[in-house]
């Protein structure tokens, strides 16, 4: 399956199953009874009307929660705009369309001190932005709507990322 699938297969039936509430399982897309392929879809044309790539929200989400890292639970200011903080839990999770790897239990919370504005995201968010456009359903408790994500982190059009050539 392409990074950013723009039609169903049973690929994204199945992880959709996964993304979906269920017995000792988060629902990614809780709330939300739209197909996941119409959420991608839509997310995917806010991220473009905007001039923007899910690779610069992504990277700019790992920046700021990596200055919160450092700061070690307690809160920073990133660009003297952003108070960021970020609580880590004992444990990772698995990505759903079965990538390798874990990622880190995290919540990062984000308030922009000129108008007190909040996102809140975690580890795992970041990487279904980077890898699948994925934004979550409507309803979870770590949706990133693109266009609010875009205007509260004030991002610009960006030029589409380089790609990295073959070794």
């Amino acid at each position: 399956m392409g990074r950013f699938p723009v039609y169903q297969s049973p690929e994204l039936d199945e992880v959709e199953r996964r993304l979906r509430p269920g017995p000792h399982r988060h629902g990614y897309l809780e709330g939300d009874p739209r197909p996941l392929i119409r959420i991608l879809t839509e997310d995917e044309k806010a991220v473009k009307a905007a001039g923007l790539y899910h690779d610069v929200i992504a990277r700019r989400l790992r920046t700021l929660t990596e200055a919160a890292k450092r700061a070690l639970g307690e809160p920073v200011v990133v660009d003297d705009r952003f108070r960021v903080r970020v609580e880590a839990a004992r444990g990772k999770l698995p990505c759903p369309w079965g990538h390798p790897g874990l990622y880190p239990k995290t919540h990062v919370e984000l308030e922009r001190l000129d108008t007190g504005e909040r996102l809140q995201w975690t580890d795992l968010s970041i990487h279904f932005i980077e890898a699948h456009g994925f934004y979550q359903g409507a309803a979870s408790p770590y949706r990133l709507d693109p266009p609010t994500v875009i205007r509260i982190l004030d991002l610009k059009p960006a030029e589409p990322p380089q790609a990295v050539p073959p070794a």
